[in-house]
């Protein structure tokens, strides 16, 4: 009877092995062998503009900065009046139920209006002023007045 098949596999595999850690052997042999003496790293400075270079850079134009002018986020938008009053056309509207939609102009983006907002009757097709405040579901319009 001849050998099993799963011996000769054995055998194998644990020729690769031995051929991968001769490889890696070999690799950090030739590493050693080509870094320099000493540190194999050389320092980096950064200058005033931005861009790397081998010479530390000079004390004299060293500038203080203080912590609060740091600004490490988004500087905050300020709200002007003009940013609140948006202008749109009223794409729906249901007299019964007293809701409606309103497609702002700048943005093509629709607005949920309720008929308690409003400070006049409003229908389909009217243009109209108003300003946007966040509800449980999303942007809502207030204060929505027809424009003439």
């Amino acid at each position: 009877m001849g050998k099993s098949q799963e011996t000769w596999n054995k055998k194998e595999n644990e020729k690769k092995k031995e051929k991968k850690k001769k490889e890696k052997e070999a690799r950090r042999e030739e590493r050693k062998a080509n870094a320099k003496e000493g540190n194999s790293f050389e320092i980096a400075y950064v200058d005033e503009f931005g861009n790397f270079s081998s010479t530390p850079p000079d004390p004299t134009k060293k500038l203080k900065i203080k912590e609060e002018d740091i600004q490490v986020s988004v500087p905050r938008h300020t709200v002007t009046k003009e940013d609140l009053i948006r202008k749109g056309i009223v794409t729906f509207y249901n007299d019964s139920k007293g809701y409606g939609f309103i497609k702002d102009l700048e943005t093509q983006e629709s607005v949920f209006v309720h008929v308690n907002n409003t400070t006049e009757p409003i229908k389909e097709n009217n243009k109209v002023t108003y300003e946007v405040e966040m509800g449980p579901k999303g942007p809502n319009a207030v204060r929505v007045k027809i424009t003439r």
